[in-house]
C-alpha cells in the first residue's frame, strides 16, 4: 500500500522560504516519478512541480519557475519542494503525488494516482 506523508508547511512571511518534504512508503520509491500540486481556497488544483524516477528530469509550473526546486533522495524515499521568494499567491495546501506506473516523467499530475494528506502553506504580508 503506497503511503505519502507530507511535512514542512506552515506560516511564512512574503519573501521567505519553506522546504516541504514528502516521505513515501509501500513500494520501491526510486522507480516512480513524484510531484507536487497545490490547492488554494476556492481554486482548482494546480500542478506545481514534478520529477522523474531517476531525478534527471524536472518540470515546473510557470507560476513557480525560478522560485521553486523539486528534488528527491531515493535513499531516504523522500521528495522535497524548496520554495523561495514566497508570495501571497503561494498560499495553498500542498499535496505530494505519485504515478501508478514506474519510470514515468512526473510532468502530468493527471497521472498521479496516490496522494498524501497535504500540508498547508500560508504566506502572510
Amino acid at each position: 500500500q503506497v503511503q505519502l506523508v507530507e511535512s514542512g508547511g506552515g506560516l511564512v512571511q512574503a519573501g521567505g522560504s519553506l522546504r516541504l518534504s514528502c516521505k513515501a512508503s509501500g513500494r520501491t520509491f526510486s522507480r516512480y516519478a513524484m510531484g507536487w500540486i497545490r490547492q488554494a481556497p476556492g481554486k482548482e488544483r494546480e500542478f506545481v512541480a514534478g520529477i522523474s524516477a531517476s531525478g534527471s528530469r524536472t518540470y515546473y509550473a510557470d507560476s513557480v519557475e525560478g522560485r521553486v526546486t523539486i528534488s528527491r533522495d531515493n535513499a531516504k524515499n523522500t521528495v522535497y519542494l524548496q520554495m523561495n521568494s514566497l508570495t501571497l499567491e503561494d498560499t495553498a495546501v500542498y499535496y505530494c503525488g505519485t504515478e501508478e506506473r514506474p519510470y514515468g516523467l512526473g510532468s502530468n499530475h493527471n497521472e498521479f494516482v496516490y496522494w498524501g494528506q497535504g500540508t498547508p502553506v500560508t504566506v502572510s504580508s
